[in-house]
């Protein structure tokens, strides 16, 4: 039986930040996207996660993209993918560089990937160090899916991108979108967070449903706020059902703080900036 988020609901989801903690405890994020249209996907990502509480992102880009991510914002650690796109010899570059310790990654939104083989293999080496692992856009095909079953890993697709990934659109109606949503979920031991009007989150087994009905969100890049928001809470929540959903609460709120004071015009950095104050009632020190 599906249920219908809440604030109360997602306030037991958002652990509590520790008054002694260090830089760090409170999550180490990798990002990763962008090419040489979407260079500013990651960014958007990457800012949204800092913003729902993660200490340290590491915002992982092609060359081409190095210098215009940098000059964005001082508060990014950028790491250069070698290549334009995602290749092999990328991969391998990259898991030399990027921290052993992280606690979660999201990677696609905007991703250029020239070698599918390439994001199969950067997958498994991120699941063997027990990253917890969010996929987005790009990173959505099918032949990733023998790769993540059964490893707690959430996609979040957009209605296109689950026709991609599953090979069937899901309709508008409610029960039979949510039913749909279930049964890959179940037969794929994933936890499938899709994008809509009302989002649905659902391993198969525990369903959330949070409608939003937010007419100024189909701007581009609010998927791609959302992607960080996931990553963040995944960084401190290892419960993936609980760390969807309290993204997607949290994204629907700051989208809806930004259709109110902007009306039908708002971009996506807007929602970066109400991230702050759509979780400030779920804030909690001990």
């Amino acid at each position: 039986m599906a249920k219908v988020l809440q604030a109360q609901i997602v306030k037991s989801f958002i652990p509590s930040r520790k008054a002694v903690s260090r830089k760090g405890d409170n999550g180490k994020v990798l990002v990763l996207g962008g090419n040489y249209l979407y260079h500013g996907a990651p960014i958007l990502s990457s800012l949204a996660a800092l913003r729902a509480g993660s200490d340290l992102v590491y915002t992982c880009v092609p060359k081409i993209n190095v210098m215009a991510t940098r000059a964005f914002s001082p508060n990014l650690i950028v790491v250069p993918l070698v290549d334009v796109k995602l290749t092999r010899g990328s991969v391998q570059k990259l898991l030399g560089i990027i921290p052993k310790n992280l606690d979660a990654a999201t990677i696609g939104m905007g991703l250029g990937i020239q070698d599918r083989e390439a994001l199969k293999i950067l997958v498994h080496s991120l699941l063997d160090r027990a990253v917890r692992l969010s996929l987005d856009a790009s990173a959505l095909v099918p032949e990733i899916l023998p790769e993540i079953k059964d490893k707690k890993v959430i996609v979040t697709p957009h209605a296109g991108e689950f026709q991609r990934l599953f090979g069937e659109l899901p309709p508008d109606a409610i029960k039979p979108r949510t039913k749909l949503v279930e049964k890959y979920a179940k037969e794929n031991g994933i936890i499938i967070l899709l994008k809509g009007p009302t989002d649905i989150v659902s391993d198969g087994k525990q369903t959330y449903l949070n409608p939003k009905n937010i007419a100024a969100m189909t701007v581009g890049g609010t998927g791609d706020v959302l992607s960080g928001v996931v990553a963040a809470m995944f960084a401190k929540n290892k419960d993936p059902v609980q760390a969807a959903s309290s993204a997607v609460f949290v994204n629907g709120k700051a989208g809806y703080l930004a259709q109110k004071k902007y009306g039908l015009h708002i971009m996506a950095t807007d929602l970066l900036d109400f991230i702050p104050y759509s979780m400030k009632p779920f804030d909690k020190v001990k």
